[in-house]
């Protein structure tokens, strides 16, 4: 039965731009896979395709027109049917199916198409997961996008030569890599190498003397983001000082909010431009 159902499908396959050639397809699954914790697979699947990356970056829909931009740990795996005589699951079943596992751990559907597509988040461990599924081809395949969100360990700092070139010919240069969580002014532990940087630059140049400026996307109220700010910019002086020895009248502490955006705070990817230090020659 299933295999006249595949050469019906097959000829199909055109129409459908995320579907792959039926090739020789066997109940084993591709070496170096396996299922992510949060799901066990459906009966009767195998694992076609699997890619995982350290850190990617994924577009979940949240509803018909909006998307929502997530980066973080992310896991793509394609199931596919096993070949063989039974009854076939429709894309519904596979939907909620999914839909009621995350439901059980707490977690929400955060938008279903009603046929194909679902979107569907949790928090597990203290980390917010996010989970896109597409079943296709009449239950046949099912794909899974999935993204344990967290922040990039940053590998590559701008050093203090080139942020030295910045600040003679601009007068002012912006420094990224400094993290804090949202809505917060602690300085997170993986901003090191940047301070460092910050430091030897101040070393090395003993006459150099700086504003350390705050930046906020325009997310919130001016009042509030100014004074977040401001409070940012006084925690990187201090960790200067505390942690590099540096003088702190050579530092000036200033916050200026969403008032000097260098994107658009329209998307995230601006936002997140937006949201940075500059260092700025006083």
């Amino acid at each position: 039965m299933r295999r006249t159902l595949l050469i019906v499908v097959g000829a199909v396959l055109a129409l459908l731009p995320l579907a792959v050639a039926f090739a020789d397809v066997t109940a084993k699954d591709v070496a170096g896979s396996r299922d992510h914790p949060l799901f066990t697979r459906m009966q009767g699947f195998h694992i076609y395709t699997y890619a995982e990356k350290t850190f990617d970056r994924h577009e979940f829909s949240i509803d018909a027109k909006q998307t929502k931009a997530v980066e973080g740990h992310t896991y793509y795996i394609t199931y596919w049917l096993d070949e063989g005589d039974g009854p076939l699951p429709s894309s519904i079943q596979i939907l909620r199916n999914h839909q009621n596992a995350i439901e059980k751990v707490g977690g929400t559907v955060v938008f279903d198409d009603g046929r194909l597509r679902s979107v569907m988040r949790v928090t597990k461990d203290g980390k917010e997961i996010w989970v896109e599924l597409l079943a296709l081809i009449n239950g046949f395949r099912y794909d899974l996008v999935i993204v344990e969100q967290e922040a990039m360990v940053q590998e590559i700092v701008a050093n203090a030569e080139a942020w030295k070139g910045d600040l003679a010919s601009a007068g002012h240069v912006a420094i990224y890599g400094i993290n804090f969580d949202t809505d917060k002014a602690v300085v997170k532990p993986e901003s090191e190498p940047v301070l460092a940087e910050m430091a030897k630059l101040l070393k090395d140049n003993p006459s150099l003397n700086v504003f350390i400026v705050g930046h906020t996307d325009s997310t919130g109220s001016y009042e509030h983001n100014l004074k977040l700010s401001q409070d940012r910019a006084a925690a990187v002086v201090n960790a200067l000082v505390s942690a590099h020895g540096i003088a702190a009248a050579r530092m000036t502490a200033v916050g200026v909010g969403p008032v000097a955006p260098v994107a658009t705070n329209d998307s995230e990817d601006g936002r997140a431009k937006n949201r940075r230090v500059e260092l700025v020659k006083r």
